[in-house]
C-alpha cells in the first residue's frame, strides 16, 4: 500500500495475523509521525486490494486503531488519523531527554559508539525491571 508516500506490506510466511502486521505498522507510522492528525487512511476496499487481503483483515486492522484511539472512522468521510496529544508530548519529551543525553555524551567525549551503547544497555535493562 502507498498512501501519504508510506508503505505497508504484508510478510504471509510470518505467524503474525495479517490484520496484526497492518495494525503494528500502521500505529508505528502514527507513532513517528509520519501519518499525522488529519492524514485519511485508503477506503477499506481499496487497502485490502492493494495488499490483497480479505476487507475483513482491514476492517479488523482498522477497527483495533480505532479501540486504541488512533484513528476515526466516519462514514462518508472515512478513517481518518486522530493523532493523541499524549502521543505528541510523549516524543516531545523523548526528543528533549535525548538531546540533553546527546549533550552530555559529548561533555564526555564519548564517541557516537559508545553513547549509543550507553542507550543499549539502558533500554536492555530496563526492559527487565
Amino acid at each position: 500500500m502507498t498512501a501519504n508516500s508510506v508503505r505497508i506490506i504484508v510478510n504471509h510466511a510470518t505467524p503474525v495475523p495479517p490484520y496484526e502486521q497492518v495494525r503494528a505498522q500502521l500505529a508505528d507510522l502514527i507513532s513517528v509521525g509520519r501519518l499525522r492528525q488529519g492524514d485519511r487512511l485508503p477506503s477499506v476496499r481499496q487497502l485490502a486490494s492493494d495488499l490483497g487481503l480479505a476487507n475483513n483483515t482491514v476492517v479488523r486492522a482498522y477497527r483495533e486503531l480505532e479501540s486504541a484511539g488512533l484513528v476515526r472512522t466516519r462514514r462518508g468521510s472515512g478513517t481518518q488519523v486522530v493523532a493523541p496529544a499524549s502521543i505528541a508530548d510523549s516524543q516531545t519529551k523523548l526528543a528533549e531527554q535525548a538531546r540533553v543525553f546527546a549533550t552530555t555524551a559529548r561533555q564526555l567525549n564519548a564517541t557516537d559508539e559508545e553513547a549509543l551503547a550507553a542507550i543499549r544497555h539502558a533500554l536492555a535493562s530496563t526492559e527487565s525491571a
